[in-house]
């Protein structure tokens, strides 16, 4: 296998649209996701569209040392994976103190844990032959704190500054990261979320548009692409003229389900 890109919650959504860009390429796949069907079904399109090979592995990365399992899986087919796309993720609705803990801890363990975990294991790698690269899916909600989605907004927080961090200590060995943030997007988040009738995603665009800007921005070894053009004037240039007590209202308000 060649150029292999390894994509977690490739299934669907923006992971899914990641993996027809690589492919497009001519690049080779390991698919990722719980729902072994879906990833199959996309494994036989690829190939059959673009002449390459992916190879697909059902695994859940909510639990605890899935991503060591999935590191050893792929060692035990003997491939390198040269382009990581940590883009599996989760969120979920409701006040901190109501929300049910055994799911807030699944969702740092998917989208804090098994992304620091799998970054460390394929990364000295990376290293090692002198080329990879990383793009981590975070969003733009890692740039201000989020009532109603607390544990969301404190993931991908960390994700952003993770994702830097790691950026600025690899950048002379031939390795990049980025960070992908997206505002709301059309994939299967609203409803996995729980936020079917929320405002927050009357203006949601494309899994496809997000993944071409996310693929290219890596491609250009980008630290941060905030898919969004509006969202990103925002952020750099609005929200840090506001009080943190305004953004907090604001960001409850757009966010409250009607």
């Amino acid at each position: 296998m060649n150029n292999v890109g390894l994509i977690t919650g490739a299934s669907s959504g923006i992971g899914l649209e990641l993996a027809k860009i690589h492919a497009s390429k001519g690049r080779d796949l390991v698919l990722v996701a719980r729902r072994e069907d879906e990833l199959l079904k996309l494994k036989t399109e690829l190939e059959l569209t673009h002449n390459i090979q992916v190879v697909v592995i059902p695994m859940d990365l909510m639990k605890e040392n899935a991503a060591h399992e999935l590191f050893a899986s792929v060692k035990n087919l003997k491939i390198e994976v040269e382009y990581l796309f940590n883009n599996a993720g989760l969120g979920g609705y409701g006040k901190f103190h109501l929300r049910d803990w055994k799911k807030e801890r699944e969702m740092i363990q998917l989208n804090i844990i098994a992304l620091t975990e799998l970054t460390h294991l394929f990364l000295p790698e990376m290293i090692k032959r002198k080329f990879g690269k990383i793009l981590n899916t975070a969003s733009t909600a890692g740039f201000m704190p989020g009532p109603m989605q607390t544990v969301y907004f404190a993931t991908k927080a960390f994700v952003v500054s993770f994702t830097q961090g790691v950026a600025q200590e690899v950048c002379n060995e031939g390795i990049t990261l980025t960070a992908l943030c997206p505002g709301p997007v059309q994939t299967e988040f609203e409803k996995a979320a729980g936020m079917e009738g929320s405002g927050l995603f009357k203006s949601a665009v494309s899994a496809e548009s997000t993944a071409r800007k996310g693929y290219k921005a890596m491609e250009k070894g980008k630290l941060i692409a905030i898919s969004n053009n509006t969202l990103n004037f925002a952020i750099n240039w609005i929200l840090p003229l506001f009080p943190r007590k305004i953004i907090l209202k604001m960001v409850q308000n757009l966010q409250t389900i009607k």
